[in-house]
């Protein structure tokens, strides 16, 4: 078969859960026009690793928005990031948000770092 638009695939976008935006209310990250930043850069125990931060919405990034919160991707990550989860956990250990992202092969134990 022809595939008329080349032999680009169809990528989906990161989602993030409704807790992971009522966590961001709660630290008031709009209120201080900050969103929430998912980065993706190489280094870590397993070859990428995650950066997040609050940080201030660029030109170029995808922009999710829920609830007034934002959760912002740049494009060199977002590749990344293609049908990730970007949750929000409470466990014994700490609180923190969480990326379940199904493009990496394995992580490590840290939650920060993972290998494709």
């Amino acid at each position: 078969m022809n595939n008329p638009k080349g032999d680009a695939m169809l990528t989906l976008p990161p989602q993030v859960t409704p807790r992971a935006f009522e966590r961001l209310a709660e630290i008031g990250a709009a209120a201080q026009g900050k969103a929430l930043r998912i980065a993706v850069e190489g280094g870590g125990c397993s070859g990428f690793q995650y950066e997040i931060d609050l940080d201030e919405p660029k030109d170029d990034d995808l922009i999710l928005s829920d609830k007034g919160e934002t959760v912002v991707i740049d494009a060199i990550s977002l590749p990344f990031l293609t049908d990730a989860v970007i949750d929000f956990s409470e466990e014994l250990i700490g609180a923190r948000f969480v990326i379940n992202n199904p493009n990496a092969s394995s992580s490590c134990g840290c939650g920060t770092s993972f290998a494709m």
